[in-house]
């Protein structure tokens, strides 16, 4: 009988040797959990600031380094307080619901798509708060926040992560996955994330040194 060293072909739904695609699935929950850990307790952070500022507005804060670098300038404008209480007390929530949400994608839970897309939703808004605070800090308030800028960065990683989960499950529907998952191939999705924090983090540096 004739033999072949020729491998055999993966099954419908196996993951072929060279494939990447499961372990940057893991690899977005793991991105996840760790950058919502973070921006809890950025947001823990800024809580007990916030709670100390109503008490005092001139409380002298860990993090009031100087003129420019002061969450104390930062936590007293009306930004801060978007909704009628500290923009601080959203993260609180949000990022523990983020956690548990990462835990149970890492524990190979599979949501309904409607329930992914939703989350996708929120995160779109949250990213986009996100954002415009830092342009409010940084161009009209004229002071940056360490923690906030820590939020900023968290959010767009766990934005990246969200949408990549989103992808390589085919939420968006299977034209977008076949049209975007080579790119998360090649990390593109990873190197923009760089990208954007190295241009936030040499704006921050430019002008408050």
């Amino acid at each position: 009988m004739a033999t072949t060293d020729q491998p055999l072909a993966p099954l419908e739904g196996e993951a072929s040797p060279g494939d990447t695609a499961p372990r940057r699935h893991l690899g977005a929950w793991l991105e996840m959990l760790l950058s919502s850990l973070v921006g809890l307790t950025a947001s823990l952070v800024l809580s007990i600031d916030a709670i100390r500022l109503a008490e005092n507005p001139n409380a002298d804060l860990s993090c009031n380094i100087s003129a420019t670098i002061s969450c104390g300038t930062v936590g007293t404008s009306w930004q801060a307080s978007l909704l009628g209480f500290p923009n601080a007390f959203l993260g609180l929530m949000f990022e523990a619901v983020v956690i548990a949400f990462a835990v149970a994608g890492l524990a190979q839970v599979r949501f309904p798509r409607w329930y992914m897309l939703g989350v996708q939703g929120l995160y779109v808004i949250a990213l986009v708060f996100a954002y415009w605070l830092f342009f409010q800090a940084y161009f009209v308030i004229g002071a940056m926040c360490p923690w906030c800028l820590a939020i900023t960065f968290t959010t767009l990683l766990v934005f990246t992560s969200m949408t990549r989960i989103n992808i390589l499950q085919g939420n968006f529907g299977d034209g977008v996955k076949r049209r975007l998952e080579p790119l998360l191939r090649y990390y593109v999705d990873v190197y923009s994330s760089i990208i954007i924090i190295a241009i936030i983090a040499a704006m921050v540096i430019v002008r408050y040194g």
